[in-house]
């Protein structure tokens, strides 16, 4: 019988050549993983799909361990490494990784061993690997090893989880991800001060900002995407500005875009609401309700920011044309009834529509001076999708629903368990977005729990059943929970 290997934290490998071989064909392994066990999921054994795929698989692991002298994936937090070699996460991957790191996080399987595995070795754990069983990891990396055993797979050996390396590279995304967004904040509080005051910010510094939130989105978007949870009341204007570019990068990164447009979409979400700093503090922190010359004036920020960025483009020659028509539209809407009103018919740009979204849905589910109760976040949602009053584009808010699910980063749900339970990302199968990842915070007592465990509620039991509904949202404040403290 095989016995599983305790899958222990690796030293990185030193050699380039040798890790960028591994980054290229250990993409090239996981993607054909992640075919071989959709097309098991979907066909017979004896279909020409699942032949090919298990062929591939052999073919490209039987490479690499030739090449390499080993092959191990290795499961470690979020991440997949090939041998000591971190793969990195881009646009045409993110969806393979996710399944991957569920499915193997389900079974109990930290590492993944392979010797000389022919496609026949790959069938036998690959047809277990994602079956639905009500055994908790432990147990079911226990049995799939056993299976192993039985029927003569002696190629392929299982490692278990080791919880410490997953904690430590758990922490360390989300150090770096609170690191990006605490210099983010820091720098656009810079810019907006300066142009307030007459002086000339510095754009590089700003590029770099939205640089670091691109690579963070790229390589680990969950953790940067829960902080925009934790809004600052007391520093809005900022954190408002950096949630807008973190929410526009990931989701322009669901569209389709590229590395670079991405950034440009992200400098332009972040300079959007520059023209507020040319609006009187009074009026952008007034907590009573604003005349109509005090809304006029607010609302000439879109074009006093293009003037802003017209100005800075003058002295540094850094700042795009698109940043400047962003700063105008964002709040023009797609049906040109929002303001300003543009004196001849024009279509928003789609930076303008990506932007647009995710501007309305930070600015409502964030508490203000004179919005001291911040709407919850599935309800804006449901607003954005149903009501055509509000302007925005339909593809691009679904594709933004897609991106948070149903149930946003931050949510607090009451489950039919009389569980409470917190919303920590979407889940990353497209066909359960309406059962996210979540910590239980409280049990069915009302005892507050820590550490609070996190559960995937699209998980189901041995009968295929769901162990946990949701039954509505609520509000964190009613029940004294700090959404904060369980997404940092």
């Amino acid at each position: 019988m095989a016995s599983p290997l305790r899958a222990e934290p690796r030293v990185p490998a030193q050699d380039p050549a040798s890790a960028a071989y591994l980054r290229k064909r250990g993409s090239d392994f996981i993607i054909s993983l992640y075919g071989t066990l959709r097309a098991i999921r979907l066909y017979p054994v004896e279909h020409t799909a699942v032949k090919k795929t298990l062929a591939e698989l052999a073919q490209i692991s039987r490479e690499i361990q030739e090449h390499e002298r080993e092959l191990e994936l290795r499961i470690s937090g979020e991440f997949l490494f090939i041998n000591a070699t971190r793969l990195r996460l881009d646009l045409t991957n993110y969806v393979t990784f996710g399944y991957l790191v569920r499915v193997c996080r389900a079974a109990g399987v930290g590492a993944i061993r392979v010797h000389h595995a022919v496609a026949r070795d790959w069938l036998v754990l690959l047809s277990v690997l994602d079956a639905q069983t009500s055994l908790d990891p432990a147990d079911r990396l226990a049995e799939i090893t056993t299976h192993l055993g039985q029927t003569g797979v002696k190629e392929l050996e299982l490692g278990h989880l080791v919880d410490n390396d997953d904690r430590d590279y758990s922490e360390e995304a989300k150090q770096a991800a609170s690191r990006t967004y605490n210099q983010s904040v820091a720098v656009t509080r810079e810019v907006i001060n300066s142009v307030r005051m007459g002086r000339t910010p510095s754009i590089r510094r700003i590029k770099r900002v939205v640089q670091g939130i691109v690579d963070q989105i790229l390589n680990e978007e969950t953790s940067l995407i829960g902080l925009t949870a934790i809004r600052d009341y007391d520093e809005y204007t900022f954190t408002h500005s950096v949630n807008v570019c973190i929410f526009a990068v990931a989701l322009g990164r669901r569209l389709g875009l590229t590395k670079l447009q991405l950034f440009d979409l992200g400098l332009s979400a972040l300079m959007h609401d520059i023209g507020k700093s040319r609006v009187p503090l009074g009026l952008t922190h007034k907590s009573e309700q604003l005349s109509e010359d005090e809304w006029h004036q607010i609302a000439a920020h879109p074009w006093l920011g293009v003037l802003v960025l017209f100005q800075l483009r003058g002295q540094q020659e850094d700042v795009s044309y698109r940043a400047m028509t962003v700063a105008y539209e964002h709040h023009m809407r797609t049906d040109l009834s929002g303001y300003p009103k543009p004196v001849r018919p024009r279509a928003m740009s789609m930076t303008s529509k990506i932007v647009a979204v995710v501007d309305a849905y930070d600015a409502a589910t964030t508490r203000r001076v004179y919005q001291t109760i911040p709407y919850a976040p599935s309800a804006v949602l449901q607003e954005m999708r149903d009501n055509p009053r509000r302007g925005m584009d339909q593809i691009v808010v679904k594709a933004f629903i897609n991106l948070l699910g149903i149930y946003p980063v931050g949510t607090l749900l009451v489950l039919d368990t009389f569980e409470l339970a917190i919303v920590t990302a979407a889940n990353p199968r497209p066909e359960a977005l309406s059962r996210p990842l979540v910590r239980i915070v409280s049990d069915a007592n009302g005892n507050t729990l820590h550490p609070a465990p996190e559960i995937d509620l699209a998980q189901q039991d041995v009968n295929g059943e769901y162990p946990r509904t949701i039954i509505k949202t609520a509000d964190p404040g009613r029940y004294g929970i700090i959404v904060g403290d369980y997404l940092v």
